[in-house]
């Protein structure tokens, strides 16, 4: 069953989200094991990015992954990793041996390959098994992707063995991407999604209703989803 949480504006939903994730690392720390964390990029996240930077964490014990990201520069405007850099990792002063960044300036096959690489390198356990990540933060498109999964694309189909696509006809700017399949998402300990706006409305009411590949975010494991959002993107606003 999703947990889903309605906040009165981003501004709740972005501490809100910031405080759940504090409390998801400082939990899986206890148990006497590195936090493992994907961050999303959209300009949803960034709030939570910032106040999160401020949260009693220690950060030398956290892995830093990404869901995915654009093919271009890490210095780029468009890059992923540019936004998580500028108001969380060098806010808080990540470590950068604990950050696992995607290498989109070498091209969605190439990028996706080494990613993969490096998730099976340090996360799996056997030569079946998935990564577990302890918790991916994601957002949501108003079409009601996640990372760059879109709506019936091929992606979606990949074996579940696959860690790691590369992207190159998404149908937002920029086309070429790299992106954590679908089975990885799914395989996670928990999915924290975060959508605002009225924009975002109908994406959240699709990803709650049935299962649908019109909608990758109704994809996702319910029972290890939890859904933060305001006023606006609610499903009730969808309705209404």
């Amino acid at each position: 069953m999703t947990h889903l949480t309605t906040c009165a504006d981003a501004e709740a939903v972005a501490a809100r989200a910031a405080a759940e994730i504090a409390r998801e690392l400082v939990r899986t720390g206890r148990r006497g094991r590195s936090p493992q964390l994907a961050l999303t990029g959209g300009t949803t996240p960034k709030r939570t990015y910032e106040l999160l930077a401020g949260e009693d964490i220690d950060w030398g014990e956290v892995e830093i992954w990404f869901g995915d990201e654009r093919c271009v520069a890490p210095e780029d405007d468009e890059s992923n990793y540019r936004v998580a850099a500028e108001t969380l990792l060098e806010p808080a002063n990540v470590p950068a041996e604990r950050v696992h960044r995607m290498l989109g300036e070498l091209g969605p096959d190439e990028g996706a390959r080494r990613y993969a690489d490096r998730l099976r390198t340090l996360l799996t356990r056997t030569e079946q098994s998935l990564p577990v990540l302890d918790l991916i933060l994601l957002g949501i498109g108003p079409d009601g992707h996640i990372a760059s999964l879109f709506p019936d694309s091929p992606t979606l189909d990949a074996d579940d063995g696959v860690l790691c696509l590369g992207v190159r006809d998404s149908p937002k700017p920029p086309p070429e991407r790299i992106t954590l399949s679908l089975a990885v998402l799914r395989a996670a300990e928990r999915c924290l999604l975060l959508a605002t706006g009225a924009g975002k409305a109908d994406a959240v009411a699709g990803m709650l209703a049935e299962p649908s590949r019109h909608v990758p975010a109704s994809l996702l494991r319910r029972g290890r989803l939890t859904v933060i959002v305001d006023d606006a993107a609610s499903p009730r606003a969808a309705r209404g």
